[in-house]
C-alpha cells in the first residue's frame, strides 16, 4: 500500500486549519498543522511534507519569508492561502517560489483539486517502459528532459519548480513560435488554475535569472503579443 502523501498546514486560525486538514484527510492525504512561521520551519525539518499549504499573515515570521527560506533549500510545492486579493501580492507570492495562490474565502473541493493538480507535476518520473516517450529537447548548452523533469544547463544539473520547466520545455519545443500568454497560461496551468497572464511574466522572468540568452538560443518578448524561444541563425 503506497504511503500518503503529506500536507503541511500553516494557518493562525485554528478552525481554518482544523477544517483543511479535514477536507484533505477526507482525500487520504496525511496532514499536521502549525500556526506561525518559527514552527512551519521547523515542521518543515522534521515531517518532510510533500506539500506545503502557507498562510501569509502569520505571528512572528510571515508566509512571505518561510516560502524564502524553504525555497532557498527546497523545491517542495508550496500554495499560499490569503486574504489579500491585490495583483502585488500574487506575484510577489510567485516571484519567491509559491507553485500557486488560493484567496480566502476558498471552495473546498477548488482547494483539494488544486492540492492535487500541483502533486501531479511533483511526481517523479515512472520507470521506463519498453517504448518510452521521451520527451526531450536540446540546444548547445542546454537540454530540457520533461520525461524526468531535469535541465541541464553547461553541463550541470539545474534545479528548476515544475512549472517554470514545463513553460521552458513547451516553448523550446517550439522553436521561433510565438506564443500568446492566454495560451502559455492556459497551456501550463490549464482550467484548474484561476489567475492572470502576469504569472506567465512571473515565470520568465524567473527563467532569465537562471537561463541567460546563449549565442543560439534564448526566451525572446514579442511586444504585444507574449513569449518565443528564439533560436539564432
Amino acid at each position: 500500500m503506497a504511503a500518503k502523501q503529506k500536507i503541511l498546514i500553516v494557518d493562525d486560525d485554528v478552525n481554518i486549519a482544523e477544517l483543511i486538514s479535514l477536507y484533505l484527510t477526507k482525500e487520504c492525504f496525511d496532514t499536521h498543522m502549525v500556526h506561525d512561521g518559527e514552527a512551519a520551519l521547523a515542521a518543515f525539518n522534521t515531517y518532510q511534507p510533500n506539500l506545503i499549504l502557507l498562510d501569509l499573515m502569520l505571528p512572528g515570521i510571515d508566509g512571505y519569508q518561510v516560502c524564502r527560506e524553504i525555497r532557498a533549500k527546497a523545491n517542495v510545492p508550496i500554495i499560499m492561502l490569503s486574504a489579500k486579493g491585490e495583483i502585488f501580492d500574487k506575484v510577489l507570492g510567485l516571484e519567491l517560489g509559491a507553485d500557486d495562490y488560493i484567496m480566502k474565502p476558498f471552495d473546498s473541493k477548488e482547494l483539494v483539486a488544486r492540492v492535487k493538480a500541483v502533486l501531479r507535476r511533483y511526481q517523479p518520473a515512472k520507470p521506463e517502459q519498453s517504448n518510452p516517450e521521451i520527451k526531450c529537447v536540446t540546444y548547445p548548452d542546454l537540454i530540457i528532459n520533461l520525461s524526468n523533469y531535469s535541465v541541464e544547463y553547461y553541463g550541470k544539473s539545474l534545479d528548476m519548480p515544475p512549472k517554470e520547466l514545463e513553460l521552458l520545455y513547451f516553448l523550446a519545443a517550439s522553436p521561433n513560435q510565438v506564443f500568446t500568454r492566454e495560451q502559455l497560461l492556459d497551456h501550463i496551468w490549464g482550467y484548474e488554475y484561476i489567475g492572470d497572464t502576469r504569472t506567465v511574466d512571473v515565470h520568465v522572468k524567473r527563467l532569465r535569472e537562471k537561463i541567460k540568452d546563449h549565442r543560439a538560443w534564448g526566451i525572446t518578448t514579442v511586444w504585444g503579443i507574449g513569449y518565443k524561444f528564439e533560436v539564432k541563425e
